[in-house]
C-alpha cells in the first residue's frame, strides 16, 4: 500500500488561508471524485454566465457505510462534520475542522481498507 502521507500532504492546505485553500480543497474534491466515484458527491457553484467563469467547489460528501463525511466552504470558511448513521437515520454528528475531517476520512478509509479488496484499490487510487 502507498505511504499515508501522500494524501495528508495533499490536503495539508486546508490547515492554510486563502486562495490556496481552495485550490487544496479543489484538489481533494477531484481526488476523492476519482478515487471513490460511487461514495462521493460534489457539488461545485459559480461559472458566471452561460458557464464561462470558475466553478468552485461548495460541498464535498462522502459516503462510508454508515458514516457520511461532509465538507462545505462558504465564503472562504471551510467547515467538516462526520456522520454516523443507523439504518438512514442520523445518530451523531461530530463537527471537525478540516485537518480532523482528512485524517478522519483517511483512517476511516484505513479501517475499511482492511475488510474490504474494494477499498484497498480506492484507499491506494486515493494515496498513490
Amino acid at each position: 500500500m502507498c505511504p499515508p502521507d501522500d494524501f495528508d500532504l495533499s490536503a495539508a492546505g486546508l490547515r492554510a488561508d486563502g486562495s490556496d485553500m481552495r485550490i487544496s480543497i479543489e484538489a481533494l474534491a477531484s481526488k476523492l471524485e476519482a478515487s471513490l466515484p460511487a461514495q462521493t458527491r460534489v457539488q461545485r457553484s459559480g461559472g458566471g454566465l452561460l458557464g464561462r467563469g470558475q466553478r468552485q467547489v461548495r460541498r464535498v460528501q462522502v459516503q462510508l457505510g454508515e458514516v457520511a463525511y461532509e465538507l462545505s466552504v462558504d465564503r472562504g470558511r471551510v467547515e467538516g462534520s462526520r456522520d454516523r448513521r443507523v439504518g438512514g437515520v442520523s445518530i451523531k454528528r461530530d463537527p471537525l475542522d478540516p485537518a480532523e475531517w482528512v485524517n478522519a476520512l483517511t483512517e476511516e478509509l484505513r479501517a475499511q481498507a482492511q475488510q474490504s479488496a474494494d477499498a484497498r484499490a480506492a484507499l491506494e487510487r486515493l494515496l498513490g
